[in-house]
């Protein structure tokens, strides 16, 4: 299983112009084939009047999906490029289309891909990558005393907060790596000396940026 990935947050759009030829990246997140192709069908629609709707998507999981479309460029030239920079951006689930007003000039076949890669890459940028975790829930219940002690080595060490309960006592709820939680416990045991309360829940998936923060879904 999965337990780590890269994929992007949410529609992004980037546009470049090569010697008056625009290319207009458009870049959204899917994790079924169906999804990818009615998103593509959605571009090819709006951009009816376009030269060309070049495509790439790429699908992770039990079974990798990967197509592409050079929508009547040179063979070579545009849909494998746009899935190069996907594999090369290391990321998943989503579909990339780029669209190209001809602009008069021919690019020639190396213009071409740079011009589709750099439009691609552009617009993943602008759709935002993120990762997914698989993390297993963990709840840490300290007394006041305690609570900033713990706090503190749960944020040195790196751990995701989710959030934190003020009551009778203090409830930290946290995301930690599915394959850290044993070394977490421990951790959080020679700490305190092993006067507080954790207990472990589910496994989830949770959504943090490049930096490592939590994003709120």
């Amino acid at each position: 299983m999965i337990k780590a990935y890269k994929t992007v947050l949410n529609l992004g759009t980037a546009e470049i112009e090569e010697k008056k030829s625009r290319f207009i990246a458009t870049v959204k997140p899917v994790t079924s084939e169906d999804e990818a192709l009615e998103f593509i069908n959605g571009l090819k629609s709006k951009y009816w009047d376009a030269t060309h709707n070049v495509y790439s998507y790429y699908i992770g999981g039990n079974i990798t999906v990967q197509r592409f479309s050079d929508d009547g460029e040179p063979s070579g030239t545009a849909g494998m490029p746009v899935l190069e920079v996907i594999k090369r951006m290391g990321v998943q689930d989503l579909a990339v289309v780029v669209t190209r007003y001809f602009g008069g000039t021919l690019l020639g076949a190396s213009g071409l891909i740079r011009a589709y890669s750099k439009a691609a890459a552009l617009g993943i940028e602008a759709a935002r990558v993120i990762r997914r975790q698989l993390c297993t829930e963990v709840s840490v219940l300290t007394e006041y005393p305690l609570f900033g002690k713990v706090q503190n080595m749960l944020v040195n060490e790196g751990y995701t907060i989710k959030e934190i309960v003020y009551e009778q006592d203090v409830e930290i709820r946290l995301y930690v790596p599915v394959d850290g939680v044993e070394e977490c416990l421990k951790k959080i045991v020679e700490e305190t000396n092993d006067q507080v309360l954790i207990e472990t829940g589910d496994n989830v998936f949770i959504t943090v940026d490049e930096d490592g923060k939590l994003i709120k879904e």
